[in-house]
Formats: C-alpha cells, structure tokens, sequence
C-alpha cells in the first residue's frame, strides 16, 4: 500500500495543500465546513487500493492552504479554479472530483463550470441547487423565524469567530455531534441549526457528548488546525454566497450532465431541507448514475460510514465511462 503524502502546489489564491495517495485516475476529495484534507482519512488508503490516485485537499481558508482576507476570494469561482489548478500541477488533464459539505457545491460548480477538466461528480449530504430564486442571504434570513438561521449567523464577520474561538475544541466537539446521526438532538429538542436570539450563540443548542465515529485524537488534529487558523476564512464561504449569485447569473437552472453519484444521511437535516433539490435530479443532474440514502446517518457521512461510503465510491468511479 502506498503511503499518503503531503504537498502543496500553486493556486489563484497562492497555494492549496493536499494529502495524495495511490497511483491511477485521479480523484479529487474536496471537504467542508468546519473540517479539512483529514475528513477523507479513511477513503484515501481506500481508493488508493482499488486503482486510484486520491487527493484531498485543504480548501481554501483551511490548513496549510492560503487565507485570503477578503471575502470575496472565497466566491464559489475563485474556488473552482483553485481545484482546477490542482489537476493541472498533479499533471494531469482531467479528475473526478468529490465533494461534502460545501465541498458538494464546490465539486458540482467545478463541473459545471469546468467539463473539460472534470469528467464526473461526485456530491455527499448537500444536494446540488442551481442557481436560482432570490439572493441566498435573503432566503436564510426568512427561515428563522423567531430564530436565527445559522448562516446568517455566520454570515456575519467576527460574531461566530468570537464565539468559537476562546474554545475551538470544544465548540468543534459540540458542532460534529449536533449533525451526527448518533448524537443529534431528540426530535423536540432546540434544533442547533438556529439561534436563540436571546442567547446569540449557536453553542447553547449544542447535545453533550462526542459521536462516535470522532476519535480524541480526531477531534485533537481538527481542533490544532483550526486554533493555528482561526476560523475567518473557513467561514469565507458563508460570506460570499451572495456573491455567487452575482456570479453565476449566467448558469440560473443550469443542470450538472456529467455522471454523478448523491449520497445522504437520513438523520441529515440537508436531506429534508433540501428535499426539492433530490426530488429535481432527473433536471438538475441528468447524469446521475446512483443516489442513496444512508439509514440512522447523519451529516458526517464519509466518516460516520467510512466502510460504506468507500464501497459506494468504488462501485462508482469503478463503473464510470473509461473506469481505471
């Protein structure tokens, strides 16, 4: 088995760290919020074995990637191109790319807007939404209700950094078990997707407890990463949707036709959020080639069902156009 090792390359936004392994057609692994290249720990020696050459990365405003400070640079098309220049300094013409998290609209807006670099996508627990509708800020906005819906909470600079970062590793511990399909609130209980205008904190509507599937060492690694970084340009790309949606005028409803694979947790909220999404797939994603929906899982689902998710890749990429 080959070892995984650790580079870092040139990008629009001066450099992306990535963590390879294998050797074959290359697959891009692309994470999300508040995570890292170390959220695909356990896929990377896994498609390394059945022929492939996986790469993670650390997305911009992550890890050892670059941090820009404004928030446009964290626009969905600044990304894109940082994924993008990552294939090419791999030395390669084209990828696979996957995503989870905001990394699933990172990989579906990297086919989009690139099918010429990437020749299939694949999307974990969000759905792929086109463009469409009023601006995103506005929609968030309107779900709270008497509450506030966490990216609008988000969405504004320094107030969520004030909170997490006086204690990274325990407001981290409190964030992965609010979406793990083993520890998520009892239906009834506060939901911690909102805030509590009274309270002003995502953390008061955090359960106790560490999930499962997150080791203390785990939770050791993604807390140094984020007490070295700070969390301003992770939560970059909450604050740019906006401009996305400038952006992206061009593509409003504008479908992903690559082959594409969705997988989900039930006890995943974006799965019920997003619900119109899935349903819209025969339009949105006429490629799709599987679609599943892993039962008691909840948002973490490359690492809550590491085993499966991997034999789901796998049948996956193994079966697309061209295979290894």
């Amino acid at each position: 088995m080959s070892q995984r090792t650790h580079r870092v390359v040139a990008s629009p936004g001066g450099r992306v760290h990535l963590v390879e392994q294998g050797a074959g057609p290359l697959v891009l692994l692309v994470h999300g919020f508040p995570e890292s290249w170390y959220s695909w720990r356990h896929q990377l020696p896994v498609l390394a074995a059945a022929g492939y050459r996986a790469v993670a990365v650390d997305v911009r405003g992550y890890g050892r990637s670059s941090r820009p400070a404004p928030p446009a640079a964290y626009r969905m098309t600044e990304l894109v191109e940082d994924n993008v220049a990552v294939v090419r300094a791999l030395g390669e013409e084209s990828a696979v790319v996957v995503g989870h998290d905001w990394g699933a609209g990172i990989a579906a807006h990297s086919a989009l807007l690139r099918p010429g670099v990437f020749r299939a996508v694949g999307l974990l627990s969000v759905p792929y939404t086109p463009r469409g509708g009023p601006r995103p800020s506005e929609v968030f906005a309107a779900m709270g209700g008497d509450e506030e819906f966490y990216v609008s909470y988000f969405q504004e600079p320094g107030r969520a950094e004030a909170e997490i970062e006086p204690d990274v590793r325990g407001w981290l511990a409190g964030f992965y078990a609010a979406l793990s399909g083993d520890t998520t609130p009892a239906p009834g209980a506060p939901d911690p997707h909102f805030v509590s205008r009274a309270a002003g904190t995502l953390r008061e509507r955090f359960p106790k407890g560490r999930p499962a599937w997150l080791t203390e060492a785990d939770l050791d690694f993604y807390a140094g990463e984020f007490e070295r970084t700070g969390l301003t340009g992770a939560l970059g790309r909450y604050r740019a949707v906006d401009r996305d949606w400038e952006d992206l005028a061009a593509h409003d409803g504008a479908p992903v036709t690559q082959p594409s694979l969705f997988v989900g947790g039930d006890r995943d909220a974006s799965t019920t959020w997003l619900a119109d999404a899935i349903s819209a797939f025969p339009r949105t994603l006429p490629g799709l080639v599987s679609s599943h929906l892993l039962e008691g899982c909840g948002h973490w689902i490359q690492q809550e069902r590491p085993a499966e998710v991997g034999r789901i890749l796998i049948d996956w990429l193994d079966g697309l156009p061209g295979g290894r």
